[in-house]
């Protein structure tokens, strides 16, 4: 249906005060649609508050951040959410998802749009990579807040690896790596597959570094986490064991850092998110998270 703006006001039968009049409103909607788009913003953090839960999505079989069973996962992760939740003054629902070939389908499904199953989206979902270009291929997403980084480390057996310097020095020895992961791919590709014969497949990093625990190889490729993890669990001592950083083509030198994610227009639940974060790592509480569970937080 035609308004008055959108008829001519010349031979129209609308006189010049209605046509002034209907301009006027026009300018007002637009002032009241910029209102709205502010106050959806706010709408956001509101519809959150109002609820009392935050949703918050977390990938399954992910130790040591997050694995586990509906709500009873456990891990750094789930402990991030529960403390950002309550400094929020909510309680949490977690949505434990599996992880999808590519990082956009992740944060398609559990961020802006949900599953075509149904399932989510959520408020907002952790263990997200800070990259910029991720950013740039999801602009329906806002990526911020990092609150820890994932290092690569090569986790080894010192009577078996004293030391190493670079690939050529894992010729000849049993590896592990976690099976469909960037280190295994890294692994067996370097020097044109010169490492293949010898790498090992496990379900898990975490499992991957315990088989250099069990004797099963001689190291593993894995992140620090995983190998920390399976390190506190064995109730071995450390001083048997190496972590060396070292760096395979096609992975970054220093790792990548780690945080949250919401959906692109809700700025205010992004700040509310962040602040709280900064709460927890200033209040020794995001330590604590990592040292009770035997593990480094690296700075982001």
């Amino acid at each position: 249906m035609n308004t008055p703006l959108q008829r001519s006001p010349k031979g129209s039968g609308i006189s010049r005060r209605q046509w002034l009049t209907a301009t006027a409103a026009a300018c007002l909607g637009s002032g009241l649609a910029t209102g709205q788009a502010q106050a959806q913003e706010l709408f956001d953090l509101d519809k959150v508050r109002a609820s009392g839960v935050l949703k918050v999505a977390l990938y399954k079989d992910n130790a040591p951040y997050s694995d586990g069973k509906g709500q009873d996962m456990s891990g750094v992760d789930v402990a991030l959410a529960q403390a950002l939740a309550s400094e929020m003054g909510l309680k949490l629902s977690l949505l434990p998802f599996d992880a999808g070939e590519k990082m956009d389908d992740d944060l398609r499904n559990m961020v802006w749009k949900g599953h075509y199953l149904g399932y989510g989206p959520a408020d907002v979902m952790l263990h997200v990579p800070v990259d910029k270009f991720l950013m740039v291929e999801n602009r329906q997403t806002l990526i911020f807040a990092p609150y820890s980084r994932e290092v690569l480390m090569v986790f080894h057996a010192l009577d078996r690896l004293p030391a190493l310097t670079s690939g050529d020095d894992l010729q000849g020895l049993p590896l592990a790596a976690e099976r469909a992961s960037g280190a295994a791919g890294t692994l067996i590709g370097y020097r044109g597959g010169r490492l293949r014969d010898q790498v090992r497949m496990y379900p898990s990093g975490v499992e991957a570094a315990a088989a250099v625990l069990r004797g099963e190889v001689a190291a593993a490729y894995v992140s620090r986490a995983q190998a920390e993890t399976a390190l506190k669990a064995s109730g071995l001592p450390a001083a048997k064991f190496g972590f060396t950083q070292m760096t395979l083509p096609g992975l970054a030198d220093n790792g990548w850092p780690i945080g949250m994610a919401v959906k692109s227009g809700n700025k205010q639940l992004a700040t509310a998110l962040e602040n709280a974060l900064q709460k927890l790592r200033a209040d020794g509480r995001l330590l604590a998270m990592y040292r009770d569970r035997g593990l480094t937080l690296v700075a982001p």
